[in-house]
């Protein structure tokens, strides 16, 4: 039910906005019109006057006919040789103690109903008791990873507050425990499953996060092997590199979407560790990935966790699915995002969060109405993060036109990717189309000599070109298969905002007079005045420049030193008392609340050789790969355009 029905014979029927067939209104649900032939308690219900909407779900909508558990949450901890070494195996540790008090919960006031398990594993999985009954943790080992199980039942998964003591004492224990281990290799499939079998065995849904080091080599299911081969690169054979080396990992997320398991993978990797393959239970139960190269614990310490903080807090729903249903005339064709599909209608998300977004893709495949425009409406499934079953409704109708002007008047400024190494030259092509279409068909006659845009798609070609040279369809000499691999998998589940300061990063400059939001300057380097301090965010990355003659106040303000040479760059920014140093942290903090990943600031000074870094997000410029820059770009497209006219 949806404010596009339209109830007709006094309320006795209604008519569907989406296919148009006519049903009995059922007793329980019936009420009069008023003389407009609206329901009279038209604003009283949610689902006949509202966009967005929640219903609680009947038994009918559960697995099995029965009401959900509340969901689990299961922390696998990697302790071999590197894990421990790095520093991330204490920072775990010693985070979870604090961290557990923040699992998700609706009501502030109540206590979640998440319940908690741990496992730490290398080449053998090490399963924790921690029943509140007991005075210390027991640990049970499987060394049999070919067949994996779960060597207990009751006490793994627990309450925290029940069992806060032997929880503490665990977490204290584990990097001592494995302080002078000398294991090397690690196993990756058997971790997934067992963390899936107790969910199995407990019956609920819920989500695994997984923190690992290195290519699980070990003999087990899913072993791997290093195939980073930099001959391929830039071949037809490049594409295999991105896909999973083994089928082993798609069969076990298939089995992982039944249970409602999703996985958050958290990895510090030393060397290539094949993320394509890693990411695909992730990937496709609704999960994150989180990579931190090199992970040291002085450097990189800020962004884990600040990551894992935000990853358990967050309000997250289990064991969704989701339907996407429109009016005659256009379909949802494709569905991109972090999700599973058996049909071709049903969206499968084991987890769902606030940071995903999924893009749908719609067909115009009939005659629609410009009276009725056009309907979607979408509907999830989900059990929420108490145990409760939902289902949750969106609604949208949006205007048709039979003018191809109106078209080019009302289009959306959105940048959409579709991450393939074909993608580039298609892409161009599409731009192109879309932009003579328009001079051929709506734009007043001019010579050929001038590039024509509609007003609404003035930013089309600096987006697109901004979409060619990064570092998904361009990559630098210096960005690896594993970065390629990473960044793939989180495009496809970006929104709008994100992918948009992805792709067109924000360039802020920092002045000494003004208090109000500094106005964004384009992204090239002649905007750039060497007096000047400028903030660059990109969605995963902040900096902040400094040009060699900047005031010494504003250096004063902002770093505590009038000197230039003095300024650290490998230091986080002062804490001082004036109005500046206030604005620019206020500001950063703004920036790293709107975005879900954490970004760490580097401070770069001009002429510094993290100048090279920087530079590459001044994407306005010709770019190290070879990407062109915006003025080249745009001669490029006049070019196709005139050649598509001709």
């Amino acid at each position: 039910m949806c404010p596009y029905m339209q109830f007709i014979e006094g309320g006795r029927r209604f008519q569907c906005g989406f296919c148009s067939c006519v049903t009995e209104v059922p007793p329980h649900y019936f009420q009069h019109l008023d003389h407009t032939g609206k329901r009279v308690d038209c604003y009283d219900r949610p689902e006949l006057s509202l966009g967005s909407y929640e219903f609680l779900a009947t038994v009918d909508y559960c697995k099995n006919n029965k009401l959900p558990q509340p969901p689990a949450f299961i922390f696998l901890i990697d302790v071999s040789y590197n894990a421990v070494k790095s520093g991330m195996v204490n920072i775990v540790c010693q985070e979870l103690k604090t961290l557990l008090d923040c699992l998700p919960r609706e009501n502030p006031e109540v206590e979640s109903a998440v319940r908690v398990g741990f496992v730490t594993y290398n080449k053998v999985l090490h399963f924790y008791n921690v029943k509140s009954s007991l005075a210390q943790p027991q640990m049970m080992v499987v060394s049999d990873v070919s067949d994996m199980f779960v060597p207990l039942l009751d006490g793994f998964l627990v309450n925290v507050n029940e069992s806060r003591q032997v929880i503490e004492s665990l977490l204290d224990q584990i990097p001592e425990m494995f302080a002078d281990t000398r294991e090397t290799e690690t196993v990756f499939g058997p971790v997934i499953q067992a963390g899936l079998e107790a969910l199995k065995a407990a019956d609920c849904a819920g989500k695994l996060f997984v923190f690992h080091t290195s290519l699980p080599i070990a003999e087990a299911p899913g072993k791997l092997k290093n195939r980073e081969d930099k001959k391929l690169i830039g071949t037809d054979k490049e594409k295999s590199l991105f896909q999973p080396q083994v089928g082993f990992y798609s069969s076990l997320a298939k089995e992982c979407v039944a249970q409602g398991c999703c996985v958050d993978l958290f990895l510090f990797p030393n060397q290539y560790v094949d993320v394509a393959t890693l990411a695909v239970v992730p990937v496709s139960t609704g999960g994150s990935v989180y990579k931190y190269t090199y992970f040291q614990a002085q450097s990189d310490q800020e962004r884990f966790l600040n990551d894992l903080r935000r990853d358990v807090q967050k309000l997250v729903g289990f064991d969704a699915v989701m339907r996407v249903r429109t009016s005659t005339g256009i379909r949802a064709t494709d569905f991109f995002g972090s999700f599973y599909m058996s049909n071709t209608t049903d969206v499968e998300l084991a987890g769902l969060d606030c940071d995903k977004a999924i893009t749908v893709e719609f067909k115009h495949d009939d005659k629609l109405s410009e009276e009725t425009g056009a309907l979607m409406q979408c509907a999830v499934l989900y059990t929420s993060c108490s145990g409760q079953r939902r289902l949750r409704v969106h609604n949208m109708a949006v205007n048709c036109c039979s003018q191809l002007a109106d078209l080019y008047r009302n289009s959306f400024r959105g940048v959409l990717s579709n991450p393939t190494k074909a993608v580039r030259e298609t892409l161009v092509n599409q731009c192109a189309q879309i932009l003579a279409c328009y001079r051929k068909n709506c734009a007043s006659p001019s010579s050929a000599g001038q590039l024509i845009l509609p007003e609404c798609m003035k930013l089309l070609p600096v987006y697109l070109n901004c979409v060619l040279k990064s570092d998904v369809l361009l990559p630098g000499a210096d960005v690896s298969l594993d970065d390629r691999a990473y960044l793939r998998q989180l495009i496809s589940c970006m929104d709008v905002a994100e992918s948009h300061v992805f792709f067109y990063p924000r360039l802020l400059p920092m002045k000494l007079e003004s208090s109000s939001l500094p106005v964004a300057v384009r992204d090239s380097e002649e905007r750039l005045s060497k007096g000047g301090v400028y903030l660059l965010e990109t969605g995963l990355h902040l900096f902040l420049w400094v040009g060699a003659s900047v005031q010494q106040e504003l250096l004063l303000n902002i770093f505590g030193t009038p000197s230039f040479s003095q300024i650290d760059s490998n230091t986080s920014l002062p804490v001082l008392d004036n109005p500046i140093s206030q604005a620019l942290r206020e500001l950063i903090y703004s920036f790293r609340a709107q975005r879900s990943r954490y970004m760490k600031l580097m401070v770069v000074k001009q002429e510094d050789r993290a100048e090279l870094i920087f530079r590459h997000f001044l994407v306005e410029d010709k770019s190290a790969s070879g990407g062109a820059s915006y003025v080249d770009f745009l001669c490029h497209m006049h070019k196709e355009i005139r050649q598509l006219l001709s």
